[in-house]
């Protein structure tokens, strides 16, 4: 495999185009009329721009994707994730074009992308399921039958559902009939794809999930696990690997059961298994993702390797090079999602120009971005900026040098989670490991945030007025002496 396009854009493309120069392989960006100046575009030794700046006229342009492949040669295609990364479809055509997908099979997709095949496959295998509906359910009266056999509060989710998208919480009766409607609604808005089903919703449920990687000679290993309970509309903000709860015991567990899962359908490459983890510890299958997920830095922080390496030589045909026993965990890893969004707004967007962007350095810590000072935050896209990734040699050193990098971290023009995230990881539950998914219910209310600000404003006042008083009163005293005076001394008043 001598040269790569990888079909994503932002801080994956970039991502997946620094590991492809180490082992020497050359790559091909493509971009929209809007990404036309990112750094990934220039970091790249090709680059095409493939329409205009909406996904669907551009990133999401399968056959016009696989014609570039063909004119420039391409050896295989690295879909990053999002866009075209878990479409079956995609890869068929990729396949077909004689081109290599940097993935798992199209079938393997087909089998874990839809929700209620992928729980229907795992559970051949004893893997725990939560309580729910067998299969999809349309008919309302049978929706609220089934709802009051498996008790409130439940979850009502699409079946090709994805990033929190058709998932509505019920918590009585009453609510079925429209949170069900909604969850149709956008289930065919987000995927074209009505179906949903019915779910026991765990009290103080934990979002853990297994990295996998296997290859395509049956070796299968699990590669630990990611804690990704800090979430708001259900989408993850904060990752840590290893979770603060997991035992010895309980990790095995959960690794061998995701390792069945991936056996299951014959996976190869990189993919995450996740798990619902209740206050008892008891854990049930989610699903499974048929990619490389966001948060893959804290895994590779904990173990050394290098995932997107890992997934071209597994595409390249060879076996994986360690077993499960030679893995190790080896300190602790948190990942920040860096998003241009306002926390004290409900998390809205907050698209507008980096007006500063700095980002933060030292040992241990790592940003996966793609900006730079002066460019515009695209409004067709995700608004996550950049992901800050820290590693300590226990999970006390990781939190204490994660806040040290946030304080670090400058961005002017738009507002952030930055400051979230600093709230969230000083908090008396973080800090403790006793939080599950409903952190910012219990714990966050937006003037929080307002309040720490003044004080941290007010701090700065009064710190300022001291300095200005201060220096006034040593230039007074200069002044006054007599003798020479020094512009050395003066300066460094």
């Amino acid at each position: 495999m001598k040269k790569i396009l990888i079909a994503n854009r932002g801080e994956i493309a970039l991502r997946v185009m620094r590991s492809a120069k180490e082992m020497g392989i050359k790559t091909v960006a493509i971009y929209s009329e809007a990404d036309r100046n990112a750094p990934f575009v220039n970091y790249a030794d090709e680059a095409v721009c493939v329409g205009p700046p909406p996904s669907a006229q551009s990133y999401l342009q399968g056959d016009k994707i696989i014609a570039i492949c063909k004119e420039l040669g391409v050896d295989g295609i690295h879909p990053g994730y999002g866009f075209l990364s878990e479409n079956a479809d995609f890869v068929r055509k990729v396949q077909k074009a004689g081109i290599t997908f940097i993935g798992p099979s199209a079938d393997a997709m087909d089998m874990m992308g839809d929700k209620l095949s992928a729980k229907a496959t795992a559970k051949k295998y004893k893997v725990p399921m939560i309580p729910g509906s067998e299969g999809a359910i349309s008919d309302l009266a049978e929706a609220t039958k089934l709802a009051k056999e498996i008790g409130f509060p439940l979850l009502i989710k699409a079946s090709a559902g994805g990033g929190g998208k058709g998932m509505r919480l019920v918590e009585k009766e009453s609510e079925v009939e429209e949170q069900m409607k909604m969850a149709i609604s956008e289930a065919i808005s987000a995927f074209g794809n009505g179906a949903v089903f019915i779910e026991k919703y765990a009290s103080g449920p934990r979002h853990i999930e297994i990295q996998l990687l296997a290859d395509n000679h049956g070796n299968c290993v699990y590669l630990f696990e990611r804690e990704c309970s800090i979430q708001r509309r259900h989408q993850k903000v904060i990752e840590e690997a290893p979770s603060a709860v997991l035992t010895p015991e309980l990790r095995k567990a959960m690794g061998e059961c995701a390792v069945n899962v991936a056996k299951a359908c014959n996976y190869s490459g990189a993919g995450t298994v996740e798990f619902l983890v209740d206050d008892q510890l008891n854990f049930y299958f989610l699903e499974m993702n048929t990619r490389l997920q966001v948060e893959h830095p804290v895994s590779e922080m904990i173990t050394g390797l290098d995932l997107v390496k890992e997934q071209i030589k597994v595409a390249r045909g060879e076996k994986l090079s360690f077993t499960q026993e030679d893995l190790k965990i080896n300190g602790h890893a948190i990942e920040v999602r860096v998003c241009a969004e306002d926390p004290t707004n409900n998390f809205l967007p907050d698209i507008g120009t980096l007006k500063t962007y700095r980002v933060p350095t030292g040992p241990g810590v790592r940003v996966d971005d793609s900006f730079t000072e002066g460019m515009d935050i695209p409004i067709y896209y995700d608004p996550m900026i950049a992901k800050l990734i820290v590693h300590g040699k226990d999970r006390t050193e990781a939190i204490e040098k994660m806040l040290r990098a946030i304080q670090d971290y400058q961005i002017t023009g738009v507002e952030t989670t930055l400051p979230f995230c600093a709230f969230v990881l000083k908090h008396e539950a973080f800090v403790s490991g006793k939080f599950d998914t409903g952190f910012i219910p219990k714990y966050f209310k937006p003037e929080m945030l307002n309040k720490s600000n003044s004080n941290e404003e007010e701090v700065a006042s009064i710190f300022g007025a001291f300095m200005a008083s201060n220096l006034n009163s040593k230039a007074q005293e200069q002044s006054n002496s007599s003798g020479p005076k020094s512009k050395w001394r003066l300066n460094r008043v």
